[in-house]
């Protein structure tokens, strides 16, 4: 048996290298929490999210008090006697805190990431187990990686030149497949695209909200033509039936994301037929493993997969990434993230996992937990509130340097 002894939470704001812009929000660091977690046997584990309040809800600040308040006291003295039992216990809860815990109204998804990361990376250290090789065994997954599933580049929304200079080292660096954000020039970004990256590439968009219904019928038409392959959120995120409109029309395949987090608003999409793809994001839907059953059902019900990321995630983010899209296997689409410090100034977590030449994904970790080391000096550097809570939290980290 192995059991929580602390917890540590920390508010984080991890600075970019450039500021990142799309149509709901501009923002030059990350605007995260980290959690860390001490097991009896004196085993660490870490977790990380990134609340957005356009996405779910949920702010850095609000996250940071639910859980202190709410959630971490209760994990404190819980009991596993394998990491099946974690796993098991995280599939009942299914992306949100358990039952009395939190009022099911309040939104969570995004504060329960965290714990579902910080229980797998503890007892999976704990118990001496890759969470990866077990989420892919849970998962009936044999596959290492999705054959030639590539990660893609993001262009952020801004002038045609800083475009053209982004898109000038995607083709460089020999990446097949760009998300566009939308933006004043983004008729002129796509053509850009285009041209730079040459017939064969994929090209998407994201409005992030951005658009009216009207807007987004002639948006799309005009981008179709240039063969943009999907529209990611096109309008309103509580807004299905447009969603459902759109998609009809057949100008190119509507995405859903901001529209998208737990199981309600994955069936309410399905039910509608409000869109042709989900963009399924770990910290929105709380956490590993509830993103994988989320995968799950939507290819149950024919959508097609992207698997993404929050801006400013860290190399444990993109760890937790890499097993998710190698438990679900090729069903995955497109995929986005592992960006490491291509985005970040800097990653506090060890090894940088980021995509290398043609979008080829790094190699997962296989050490117990997610595998990954955590420089809390880094952390501690960049922290805004922190709190403590239980025995032993102020310990210097063991497996982690």
């Amino acid at each position: 048996m192995a059991r929580l002894i602390s917890a540590e939470l920390f508010e984080l704001d991890l600075p970019f290298r450039r500021p990142f812009r799309h149509a709901a929000a501009e923002r030059s660091s990350s605007a995260s929490l980290f959690l860390r977690c001490v097991s009896d046997s004196g085993h660490e584990g870490f977790g990380e999210t990134l609340p957005r309040a356009y996405v779910t809800g949920e702010t850095q600040e609000g996250c940071f008090e639910l859980l202190a308040a709410k959630i971490l006291p209760r994990l404190l003295e819980m009991e596993f006697a394998s990491l099946d039992e974690v796993f098991a216990f995280l599939e009942e809860c299914d992306g949100v805190a358990p039952p009395g815990w939190v009022h099911p109204d309040l939104p969570q998804s995004a504060a329960w990431c965290a714990v579902d990361l910080a229980l797998l990376d503890t007892f999976g250290a704990a118990f001496s187990v890759n969470v990866a090789e077990a989420l892919s065994r849970r998962a009936g997954s044999t596959g290492p990686w999705p054959g030639e599933l590539r990660y893609a580049g993001v262009v952020s929304a801004g002038s045609p030149s800083r475009a053209l200079r982004t898109l000038l080292r995607a083709r460089v660096y020999g990446l097949r497949d760009v998300k566009v954000k939308a933006g004043a020039h983004l008729l002129e970004t796509v053509r850009l695209a285009r041209r730079v990256l040459g017939r064969g590439a994929t090209i998407r968009v994201d409005a992030n909200m951005g658009w009216t219904p009207a807007e987004a019928r002639g948006c799309m038409k005009r981008l179709a033509a240039h063969g943009v392959a999907a529209f990611e959120q096109p309008i309103a995120a509580d807004d299905l039936a447009g969603m459902a409109a759109l998609a009809a029309a057949g100008d190119g395949a509507v995405m859903a994301d901001e529209s998208f987090a737990d199981a309600d608003s994955l069936e309410a999409l399905i039910e509608a037929e409000a869109c042709a793809a989900v963009n399924v994001r770990i910290v929105k839907c709380g956490g590993l493993v509830a993103a994988l059953r989320r995968c799950r059902r939507a290819l149950a019900a024919g959508l097609t997969l992207q698997v993404g990321c929050q801006v400013g995630e860290t190399s444990l983010l993109s760890a937790a990434q890499l097993a998710l899209v190698r438990a679900v296997g090729d069903g995955v689409r497109y995929v986005e993230g592992c960006f490491g410090e291509r985005l970040l100034r800097l990653d506090p977590v060890s090894p940088v996992l980021r995509f290398s030449r043609g979008g080829v994904p790094p190699e997962p970790p296989s050490l117990p937990g997610f595998g990954m080391a955590v420089r809390m000096d880094v952390v501690s550097r960049f922290a805004g509130r922190r709190i403590v809570i239980g025995s032993n939290a102020t310990s210097e980290p063991g497996r982690f340097a």
